[in-house]
């Protein structure tokens, strides 16, 4: 995400400094960035990270205004509360921050989120003003939490249907406009009917991201069942498969569970 950001700061006319505790100077510079080697001086600090263990690490240096573009857990955006972080997780994807449509999901103070929206406008056609600190970070999570929800139940049902011959493609039709349509039976079911685990995103991620969510519901004493379960499943893909890249491989687990794929008939066994 963060080369199509730093293109689309320079395009709007903002002088954008850029580093990564990878070497991507080429990238940077390609993208009409300046590499360097920290960040110190800058107005805005703007920081896109894998996860949620590298924002619990990351402590830049004094800036007027940080704003945070990782998936990250509530209770570190409560503890960044004291540092006056806005967190801004994004939504939409490499292809969206491309086309400048990215969806904010912003938690902090809104005085701060005036300021930065003629900067984040450069980039994100939707922003959203959840709440305090850390808020942001929870909206987006739990969207996060109902999509690969949907994923594994539209997994499950898919598969039940085809083993009594009623075909995935078939099922997908039967489901779109039902009462058991979803943004992921229209959008992202495709993807998976043919063979494609969405590899833009790694297990080990989608996992981080769900425990996230059953601590923040523990913590507040709300049922979680269906969550716990939803982050198991995607446990035990891990334990199965590695941290390998896919948002699919809880599917791609239940798939072998079963014996067969979606993109195949219901005589293609899976490969053990």
């Amino acid at each position: 995400m963060g080369t199509p950001l730093i293109a689309r700061l320079v395009a709007a006319g903002f002088d954008v400094v850029a580093t990564d505790i990878l070497d991507r100077r080429s990238a940077v510079e390609a993208a009409g960035g300046r590499w360097v080697s920290d960040v110190a001086g800058c107005d805005v600090v703007l920081t896109a990270l894998p996860g949620n263990a590298e924002l619990a690490r990351y402590s830049p240096v004094d800036c007027r205004l940080w704003i945070d573009l990782t998936s990250g857990s509530f209770e570190v955006g409560q503890r960044h509360a004291r540092r006056g972080v806005l967190d801004a997780p994004m939504g939409g994807g490499v292809s969206a921050m491309r086309e400048g449509t990215i969806t904010l999901y912003v938690g902090g103070d809104p005085d701060d989120l005036a300021d930065a929206t003629p900067l984040l406008r450069s980039f994100a056609s939707t922003i959203h003003h959840v709440g305090d600190h850390g808020s942001g970070y929870l909206a987006k999570l739990l969207i996060n939490l109902q999509w690969f929800g949907h994923a594994v139940l539209a997994t499950e049902s898919l598969l039940l249907a085809q083993r009594h011959g009623v075909s995935p493609d078939r099922m997908r039709s039967l489901l779109a406009g039902s009462a058991g349509d979803s943004a992921f039976a229209s959008k992202h079911l495709p993807a998976l009917l043919a063979g494609d685990y969405l590899r833009d995103f790694g297990l080990d991620r989608c996992l981080e991201e769900l425990e996230s969510v059953e601590r923040a519901a523990a913590d507040a004493g709300t049922p979680h069942a269906v969550t716990s379960l939803v982050a198991s499943l995607h446990r035990l893909a891990l334990e199965r498969f590695g941290a390998v890249d896919g948002e699919l491989m809880a599917p791609a687990f239940l798939e072998e569970q079963a014996g067969f794929r979606l993109s195949g008939d219901s005589h293609t066994a899976v490969d053990g």
